[in-house]
């Protein structure tokens, strides 16, 4: 698997506890032929240039800044906050992240597939807002106008955390 497949959620996942109470969500695994650490991924992820932009939108529209410095704090455990998310769960291979709306979750997690490569995920879940006056819960619709963008995004900011990756020499 090199290229970014859509996959099931690993049994042991974090976010797998939103597959039980209606929100969506999603999984995205690539492969790369190197051992990488969680932390490597997470630092990756957060400071490529994909989701530096991302980041900047935030620091402009919410008032969220955030910093490399910072991405790696969350990377190494040093720092519970970063940009619009505060630190849900993590484990030695995982991070599970909430954002300020306490709607979306973001995962990230790793898994050696032998001793030369590893396995990168990358999840979402969107949680349904309770309607009050029927108290069914929806999605509503920005989420439905913008969840194929949401998938797409998904993939490239995957890819380009596994691009950068394998740019960089094992640590």
């Amino acid at each position: 698997m090199s290229a970014i497949q859509s996959c099931a959620l690993p049994q042991h996942a974090l976010l797998g506890k939103y597959t039980l109470n209606g929100s969506y969500t999603d999984c995205y695994a690539t492969d790369i032929d190197r051992p990488v650490s969680h932390a490597e991924y997470v630092e990756a992820f957060y400071t490529g240039a994909v989701f530096k932009l991302e980041r900047l939108l935030l620091a402009w529209f919410i008032s969220r800044p955030s910093t490399d410095t910072e991405a790696k704090e969350l990377a190494t455990g040093a720092r519970d906050a970063f940009a619009a998310w505060t630190v849900e769960g993590r484990s030695i291979d995982q991070l599970l992240l909430c954002d300020v709306s306490g709607r979306t979750r973001s995962w990230l997690m790793v898994e050696p597939m032998n001793a030369t490569s590893t396995r990168l995920y990358f999840g979402s879940a969107v949680v349904p807002k309770t309607d009050k006056t029927s108290g069914q819960k929806r999605m509503g619709f920005p989420f439905n106008a913008l969840l194929g963008f949401h998938k797409l995004y998904s993939r490239i900011l995957l890819g380009a955390a596994r691009s950068r990756l394998a740019r960089q020499p094992e640590r």
